[in-house]
């Protein structure tokens, strides 16, 4: 995970907007500000955005 990633996540984790486990609506986010990165990291890489949001391993 690159810290742009990082930096994205917790960009749509801070607007409240969705429960971060909820990958499609936060992907949808990601994509409405312009985060293409993270719209393809979570494409791509599920499971790891999934350890990231539960246990903040990267």
């Amino acid at each position: 995970m690159t810290e742009t990633i990082r930096e994205q996540i917790l960009a749509i984790r801070d607007t409240g907007l969705t429960n971060m486990f909820d990958v499609r609506t936060v992907q949808r986010l990601a994509f409405d500000q312009d985060f293409y990165e993270l719209v393809c990291y979570l494409e791509e890489h599920r499971k790891e955005y999934v350890r990231f949001i539960m246990f903040g391993d990267e």
